[in-house]
């Protein structure tokens, strides 16, 4: 059977950060039965499409999930563990905002079924969290680090760097209280100046390259000194606690996406579709389908395994990669090509978007 994860999308906020691009709305009152009722439907559609799954992971993301009433969120889950066959080790992930705590908020996620609790914290000091427009000053994420912790064995924090002004001390401080904490996993990632967003239409602007790519370096080198393992462009765990439903995305398994901001990529009747809010359809082309895999798949630590791109997408790994520039990168200590992986290097990674640019050959 195939692997199979589910994303869970749940787009309403308290607030819209100021950087933030993703779908989302900001609505305090709406009809949680109502939508869950169609969310429950939309799972039973699904799994009609298709009977060679196993689903291996759920995630609830948005948006603010941590916002949907428990006993909803484990409606969710009943719904899906009695339609598809589920893993033993099945990973049930949901991000939450400290703001959005409450007493017994993580306990009753936990009763719900969640077995892996993400935390939106951004900055660990109370001008940055200002700045980023988050809602929750720092006591008030340190308390809900400490509820998660209690209450669950598998967690992560996210947090974001090369924010205007942040130096090599600042964010050094920030890390070792990070890593402080014993959480399994953390997400770092660079602040980038979306169009459309608030800091776009103030003109803020993020650190310079130069500082983000030190900022970055310095990270690793941090982290690994306190046990974490960077097994993504943006992300660290300590062993065995990788995030499994999003390294998913990145190898490229199928994946069911509830919700209006829900997409997904099944198989149906031997090809595969990108599916998407209410109910669509898209075929994927072989060389959409190759493309995509050579951008997620530079962003993992293995890298690309080329026997399995060919398997996933039906077009030979050489014949959709620039040579000339892939051993030009090699040569310049950016990637390394073995018969059997084409992987990024630290290095690599500071370029990651300009090298996958210039390797796609479609």
């Amino acid at each position: 059977m195939q692997r199979l994860g589910i994303y869970i999308h749940w787009p309403y906020c308290k607030s819209k950060c100021p950087y933030c691009d993703f779908f989302s709305r900001v609505q305090k009152n709406v009809d949680q039965k109502e939508i869950i009722k169609g969310y429950l439907a939309d799972l039973e559609y699904y799994r009609s499409l298709n009977d060679d799954y196993k689903v291996e992971s759920i995630f609830f993301g948005g948006g603010t999930p941590s916002l949907i009433e428990p006993r909803y969120i484990a409606a969710i889950i009943n719904q899906i563990t009695s339609l598809w066959s589920c893993s033993d080790s099945l990973e049930i992930s949901l991000e939450a905002n400290p703001n959005t705590n409450h007493n017994n908020l993580f306990s009753d996620l936990k009763s719900a079924g969640i077995n892996r609790l993400s935390l939106g914290v951004q900055a660990l000091n109370d001008d940055d969290l200002k700045f980023l427009g988050r809602t929750h000053s720092l006591s008030e994420a340190l308390l809900s680090i400490d509820s998660v912790l209690h209450n669950f064995d598998n967690h992560s924090i996210d947090l974001i760097y090369a924010r205007p002004d942040q130096d090599r001390q600042s964010w050094q401080k920030e890390l070792s209280m990070a890593c402080s904490f014993g959480v399994k996993h953390l997400s770092l990632y660079q602040l980038t100046i979306e169009e459309n967003t608030v800091f776009a239409r103030k003109g803020i602007k993020s650190a310079d390259d130069e500082t983000s790519r030190n900022l970055y370096s310095m990270s690793e080198e941090i982290l690994s000194e306190h046990g974490y393992s960077r097994y993504e462009v943006s992300n660290y765990a300590q062993s065995g606690f990788e995030c499994r439903h999003n390294l998913g995305y990145w190898r490229g398994y199928d994946y069911v996406g509830i919700g209006n901001g829900g997409i997904g990529r099944l198989h149906i009747g031997g090809k595969l579709y990108n599916t998407f809010y209410p109910r669509q359809q898209e075929l994927i082309t072989p060389k959409e389908r190759a493309e995509e895999l050579l951008i997620m798949g530079l962003r993992v630590r293995e890298g690309i395994n080329k026997s399995c791109f060919s398997s996933q997408c039906g077009i030979n790994f050489a014949n959709i990669i620039n040579l000339q520039k892939m051993h030009q990168f090699c040569q310049q200590g950016l990637l390394i090509n073995t018969p059997t992986n084409l992987t990024a290097t630290a290095s690599g990674n500071l370029v990651l978007n300009y090298l996958i640019e210039q390797l796609i050959n479609l």
